[in-house]
């Protein structure tokens, strides 16, 4: 009988995906890959299939399926593509614990899906809990499904507060590198390009995400997923701007403790931590040395030149769909900035006036947020074809 855990890795072809995949390779006494997915890099989840020989493997761009099949039959693996078949994929009993490594809203239907199948939950996806996170909330009250985050500031949480009394917290402090434009005056800012956002001085990661560091959109949607997460009232979370990425994320108590987790800026830590549900993997990191903590900085975030970060508060504030506006719009102007369609200023302007347009809906079903996202995408491609 096989005892191992059966891992889906939603987004496999992604770093963070990857990296999944060879935490699964390094301890095959452990885990095993029973279905793997890829948007549209199909020849990649090949490769990987070859490599990992799951069970399944489904590509979510259909018209690239008959490469995959015509590729992975002869080793006997299922294949399927699609977005009805990714979601079904979640729900199959070789799945234990899906990995949701995708980025952006693609995130969300799988998700929604393998909770509802009580698949665990090791969530990559941040977009999930910043589109439906009230939704999402529900949804695992009734299910027997248990989430483990993935994000590196997420999982710092996470791990400072087991054995603490939840009601003990005061305050959650989420770390951010500032990107590589934490030292540029906001003229220069403006005239960024595409090149200049990519350049992140501490974190090799996908471009959108990389671009969402670069404007802080990514400690936004960070702080609203620690909402969702963590159950801390959105006035109790806030970010510091700690270049270093040494301090991941840190807990203040009533008492005026803190606990900070460290760690190198690389994500197999939190990833192995997430897989293990909370326990820990020999040797996944190599320790800091003495001479990495000899230097620490922290500075408050700058709302001038970064006004993406203040979207956080105006979501939690105003709730219902507005956080899947703000997704929508920011995943619409992300792509338009990287084909230097859009400047970098005009990001947070074109998520400002999708605001204002998208009805507000103060209590979403699932069905509106799915409205919601397709009308706001919509309206935001509206604004750059005009320009």
């Amino acid at each position: 009988m096989d005892n191992r855990k059966k891992i889906a890795v939603i987004g496999a072809t992604g770093s963070i995906g990857t990296q999944t995949l060879d935490i699964i390779a390094g301890h095959p006494d452990i885990y095993r890959a029973t279905v793997i997915s890829a948007g549209s890099k199909v020849d990649r989840l090949i490769e990987l299939a070859r490599r990992h020989r799951p069970q399944l493997a489904v590509i979510a761009d259909t018209a690239l399926y008959a490469r995959l099949r015509e590729a992975l039959a002869p080793l006997g693996i299922e294949t399927a593509a699609g977005p009805e078949a990714l979601a079904a994929a979640v729900t199959r009993d070789d799945v234990d614990t899906v990995v949701t490594a995708t980025v952006g809203y693609s995130g969300l239907v799988p998700t929604v899906s393998a909770i509802r199948a009580g698949k665990d939950i090791a969530l990559a996806n941040k977009e999930t809990l910043v589109v439906a996170g009230e939704y999402i909330n529900r949804l695992l009250e009734d299910s027997a499904s248990k989430v483990y985050p993935v994000d590196s500031e997420h999982s710092a949480i996470y791990q400072c507060l087991v054995g603490e009394d939840p009601a003990s917290v005061r305050r959650l402090i989420i770390t951010a590198s500032g990107g590589p434009f934490r030292q540029w005056a906001r003229g220069r800012i403006a005239t960024a390009k595409a090149c200049d956002a990519l350049k992140h001085p501490n974190w090799s990661m996908g471009a959108k995400i990389t671009v969402d560091s670069a404007t802080m959109m990514n400690k936004a949607f960070e702080i609203i997923e620690a909402r969702w997460l963590f159950g801390v009232d959105a006035s109790a979370i806030e970010a510091v701007v700690h270049p270093q990425s040494i301090i991941h994320s840190m807990v203040e108590f009533r008492d005026g403790a803190i606990k900070a987790q460290l760690g190198c800026p690389d994500m197999k830590l939190p990833i192995a931590y997430a897989l293990g549900e909370a326990g820990r993997l020999d040797g996944v990191e190599a320790p800091l040395t003495l001479d990495r903590l000899a230097t620490l900085t922290f500075e408050k975030p700058d709302y001038e030149r970064f006004p993406c970060l203040t979207l956080a508060r105006h979501a939690l504030d105003r709730g219902g769909n507005t956080a899947c506006i703000i997704n929508a719009a920011n995943e619409i102007a992300v792509a338009a900035f990287l084909r230097d369609r859009i400047g970098f200023y005009d990001i947070y302007d074109l998520i400002e006036k999708s605001l204002g347009h998208i009805p507000f809906i103060a209590e979403p079903s699932f069905d509106d947020y799915v409205t919601t996202n397709s009308e706001t995408r919509a309206y935001a491609e509206s604004l750059i074809n005009v320009n």
